[in-house]
């Protein structure tokens, strides 16, 4: 096979998946690529990787494709960083403005606002400037590392994780490793192998990227407690009630 070329987020996160890949030796003649979540689904989208960590939330949209790992990026409780903030409270709610980075905090936010919380805010788009100035804007979504540094500017937090689990009673899957065609066995066994490699060793992970971690005082603790990594049939069935509430909602 050619280069194996791969597109992975860039954050806290995947740490251990990227890790993993390039620090195991389990992957030869390959190629790694960081990118914002809607980066990596577009990437595969047009076939300019063979593998990328995607949103789920695009998953619908790809037709025939291939979930080729027993890890994600899931929560089975708060994650702590795919957060609703306002500066007041969630009945009061009137706009919200959305992260761009994440099909699935989008999608998720606004399941959640339909099925669960009832209210019905106007959406709007978050732009980069906005994400960094947060003194004008009531209510927005937002993803990532990101989420550590601007909390604090919101009165009310509400983890969309842990929402999700309170109205389902399902864990909540953020993202899968996906290829649109068929990978050899070998290959996605060497993957698996690099990936778990990486989620093993989180210490040595937070090491190897401390030049790069967010304003956390516990990201060890963040990697341990609040992300879980097997995508088990837990995970699997909170996955397909999401994606069955999105085809609803849009129907």
């Amino acid at each position: 096979m050619e280069t194996l070329k791969i597109s992975a987020v860039s954050y806290l996160n995947t740490f251990p998946f990227v890790f993993g890949i390039r620090q195991s030796g389990f992957l030869q003649n390959f190629s790694l690529e960081l990118d914002v979540p809607s980066r990596c689904a577009d990437k595969l989208w047009h076939g300019k990787v063979d593998i990328a960590l995607v949103p789920v939330a695009v998953l619908p949209e790809f037709g025939n494709f291939h979930i080729i790992s027993d890890y994600c990026i899931g929560a089975v409780g708060e994650v702590k960083t795919v957060l609703l903030l306002s500066k007041v409270p969630l009945e009061q709610i009137t706009r919200v403005h959305l992260d761009p980075d994440s099909r699935t905090s989008v999608e998720l936010v606004k399941v959640l606002a339909g099925y669960y919380w009832k209210v019905d805010p106007v959406w709007d788009t978050l732009t980069d400037e906005q994400a960094l100035a947060t003194g004008d804007i009531e209510s927005l979504v937002a993803i990532g590392d990101k989420t550590f540094r601007i909390r604090q500017d919101f009165k009310y937090v509400y983890d969309l994780a842990a929402e999700w689990v309170s109205f389902t009673g399902l864990p909540f899957v953020f993202a899968v490793w996906v290829s649109r065609k068929r990978l050899p066995d070998d290959v996605i066994h060497q993957f698996t192998k690099a990936i778990s490699y990486g989620i093993e060793r989180k210490s040595e992970c937070l090491e190897y990227f401390s030049d790069k971690l967010p304003e956390c005082d516990y990201c060890l603790n963040y990697l341990e407690k609040n992300i879980s990594y097997d995508f088990d049939e837990r995970k699997k069935e909170g996955l397909k009630k999401f994606l069955g509430y999105i085809n609803n909602r849009k129907s």
